[in-house]
């Protein structure tokens, strides 16, 4: 094979990765990506670069990306939830959860992350529960376990300045949720 030969065939096999990649959905670059575009817009109580805008983009995000998200959102209480389509818990939980962002949505930042699933799984979910705040997605259960918990499903509390207030595994409690919302929002 010719030097020009083998060159051709590199480019065409360069560009047939990159058509290739940009089709699948999956990220491209550090932390995360948001190429998945969805169509249910999110109710957010803030904006920042890595929050997604829509209900069902789930954007793959990676533990480092999420500190980064989490960095963003300084300034403003933060609720992150882990769930999975596949949960048993995480259904009966999930409409406490939308009914408490539906009264706090606009003081207190809620984030889902979707773990251990299947996009099109997640998706119906969210459906199902008329979910209204953004989620990310976290096929390897990746960024739970970096920060410190267990099981599923989780619910996290961030204080504004960032600092954990409290977490609760299994699926939480109306009054516990109650509880902690007001001791983020203040």
């Amino acid at each position: 094979m010719t030097l020009r030969r083998l060159t051709t065939l590199l480019a065409a096999m360069a560009t047939l990765v990159v058509a290739v990649g940009s089709c699948s959905g999956e990220p491209s670059g550090p932390g995360s990506t948001p190429t998945p575009s969805g169509t249910i817009p999110a109710r957010n109580a803030t904006e920042a670069p890595l929050l997604p805008t829509t209900v069902d983009a789930l954007p793959t995000m990676d533990p480092d990306g999420f500190q980064q998200l989490l960095g963003q959102l300084k300034e403003t209480p933060v609720l992150v939830n882990f769930w999975g389509s596949w949960c048993p818990p995480c259904r009966p939980e999930m409409p406490r959860l939308v009914s408490a962002h539906a009264d706090w949505g606009d003081r207190v930042q809620f984030v889902g992350v979707d773990i251990l699933d299947e996009r099109s799984a997640a998706r119906d979910f969210m459906e199902e529960f008329g979910m209204t705040f953004p989620n990310v997605f976290d096929t390897a259960d990746a960024i739970k376990t970096s920060l410190g918990h267990f099981g599923q499903p989780v619910t996290a509390f961030y204080r504004a300045d960032g600092s954990l207030e409290f977490a609760w595994t299994g699926p939480i409690q109306p009054d516990v949720l109650e509880q902690h919302l007001r001791a983020i929002a203040g």
